[in-house]
């Protein structure tokens, strides 16, 4: 079982930026890849970044691409995602999930999530 909580989320301006924060619980947090997905109102929830157990390998989306950056540290269990540059198009809320599969970008590969933090871009 793993269990995690999100933190960072809020208001910003096309532009700024924001860090997110995603802390697990649990001894095995090493073994887990993890992503950030998001949902916008009223549309599916998408993969945003992902990083493998090791840290080695990360997928962005083409979207964000060249502005967000996701990190994780193993000795903190935790998993953050920096952005910057942000549009109102970002605007959704974002979930922190782990995978027992090392590097997924598949929804259905994450059987523990967050509750979510909202972040939301004005223009």
């Amino acid at each position: 079982q793993v269990q995690l909580v999100e933190s960072g989320g809020g208001l910003v301006q096309t532009g700024g930026s924001l860090r997110l924060s995603c802390v697990a619980s649990g001894r095995t947090f090493s073994a887990y890849g993890m992503g950030w997905f998001r949902q916008a109102p009223g549309k599916e929830r998408e993969v945003v970044s992902v990083i493998s157990a090791t840290g080695r390998n990360t997928f962005h989306r083409d979207s964000v691409k060249g502005r967000f950056t996701i990190s994780r540290d193993n000795a903190k269990n935790t998993v953050d995602l920096q952005m910057n540059s942000l549009k109102p198009e970002d605007t959704g809320v974002y979930y922190c999930a782990a995978s027992p599969t090392s590097f997924s970008t598949l929804l259905r590969s994450y059987p523990y999530w967050g509750q979510g933090t909202q972040v939301t871009v004005s223009s």
